[in-house]
């Protein structure tokens, strides 16, 4: 454990010694976002795909602010028309009324869950531990489980199971999408996304028609009316207008056809993308150190804003991005 920690500090001294001479997205003339800018004083305490927690116990989704006040020691994971759902530290899921706030159902796992969805009284799992499976609400028994290979390093932004007609699909945290029939899910399908050893979970998973889109950070596929791969590192996936727009690592912005054939492309130089959001015909991209770059998505008419450095978090939630206790109007801008 002792060599562990040792070789650890000396990799932390490198990188260290590497980032001084780091650089970073700096544009000479940014305009002022005072307009569209407003502060929540909201401190993180959890942050999923879906939503993030904070640490009055309130949360905002990926559609705008939650609907009701969490119990305390309780984090947001996900939610649908009626229900809301919450997990602790110590792997009990809260179903929780959406309305009401009221505890519906309380599911007990032993190992802490990290992303849900359920449909027709059907639960649909992701354990930290890789574990995926199929839980009856009306019996509150396994239908099945089953377990992925561990994972070590995951990106926080962990994806939501999804529904397509009969079919669940479950995003693991090894870069895989397991698709099981909820009728026979013993034949389940296994569809790779990526193979990498570290930071490999599905970060992204959404439909448009009869297409699936799903991103692990190295890699996006498309499967099902089109198919395609993309590799490179990936900062965000957003799905707008029938393509499919990838903001990656190293300050690009790429349209692609839902084949993932490349469209268009532009470049931020030493911009690295912690958030990203396209709305009513404009593309919304936050660099860490604080430009927010906003432009239509023929990428012309671009502008860039300093709206503050992201120590914390950046999240997209309907028209807003959060961010360190700062709330950006899209539509301000």
């Amino acid at each position: 454990m002792k060599k562990l920690t040792l070789a650890l500090g000396a990799a932390a001294l490198l990188v260290m010694a590497g980032c001084s001479g780091k650089k970073y997205f700096d544009p000479p003339n940014t305009l002022s976002a005072s307009a569209a800018v407003s502060s929540h004083g909201g401190k993180a305490l959890y942050q999923t795909r879906d939503g993030i927690t904070f640490t009055d116990q309130s949360y905002v989704t990926k559609n705008g602010v939650g609907s009701i006040r969490l119990p305390a020691g309780q984090v947001y994971l996900s939610e649908d028309s009626a229900r809301v759902y919450a997990t602790d530290r110590a792997g009990k899921l809260f179903i929780l009324n959406r309305s009401t706030g009221a505890t519906v159902q309380t599911v007990e796992f032993q190992v802490p869950i990290v992303s849900v969805a359920a449909k027709n009284g059907i639960l649909v799992y992701l354990l930290q531990d890789n574990t995926f499976g199929l839980y009856k609400l009306a019996s509150s028994t396994k239908i099945m489980e089953n377990k992925a290979p561990d994972a070590y390093a995951v990106d926080t932004r962990i994806a939501t199971p999804m529904f397509v007609d009969n079919l669940a699909v479950v995003p693991t945290l090894d870069g895989k999408l397991i698709v099981m029939d909820m009728n026979a899910p013993d034949n389940a399908k296994v569809i790779y996304i990526s193979s990498e050893t570290s930071l490999n979970n599905i970060i992204h998973l959404s439909r448009i028609g009869n297409l699936l889109i799903a991103a692990t950070p190295n890699r996006v596929m498309t499967i099902g009316s089109a198919e395609g791969e993309f590799d490179q590192g990936i900062s965000e996936v957003v799905p707008y207008g029938g393509d499919i727009y990838v903001f990656t690592k190293n300050g690009e912005v790429i349209r692609l056809n839902s084949s993932l054939e490349e469209v268009s492309r532009t470049k931020f130089k030493f911009a690295h993308f912690s958030a990203a959001a396209i709305r009513n015909g404009k593309i919304y991209a936050l660099d860490h150190k604080g430009p927010l770059v906003v432009m239509d998505t023929a990428f012309k008419n671009q502008r860039i804003y300093d709206v503050g450095e992201t120590d914390d978090y950046a999240f997209v939630s309907g028209g807003r991005i959060y961010t360190d206790g700062t709330i950006i109007n899209l539509d301000r801008l």
